[in-house]
């Protein structure tokens, strides 16, 4: 089941996050959190071809979501279609 106040709380830190990956001609989107607190994003524009998006997603995205959300376990990248 999807807890409503947690979604709230990860798209807050996206929200916050975005204008950064947007300066370099990337995005993100939320996609949805798990029943085990994992976060899965697409990453987008210049950030789903950039060699660095692994870095981008662990160091940047997972640690300030993490740090702001201690239950959330983690984020992937998923791709869509």
């Amino acid at each position: 089941m999807i807890d409503i106040e947690l979604e709230k709380k990860v798209k807050n830190v996206i929200e916050q996050i975005r204008p950064y990956l947007q300066a370099d001609g990337g995005d993100v989107e939320y996609i949805e959190t798990t029943d085990d607190h994992i976060v899965n994003l697409r990453l987008l524009g210049m950030c789903g071809n950039c060699p660095h998006s692994q870095m981008t997603l662990k160091n940047g995205i997972e640690a300030a979501v993490i740090r702001a959300i201690p239950e959330i376990k983690g984020v992937e990248s998923v791709q869509t279609v």
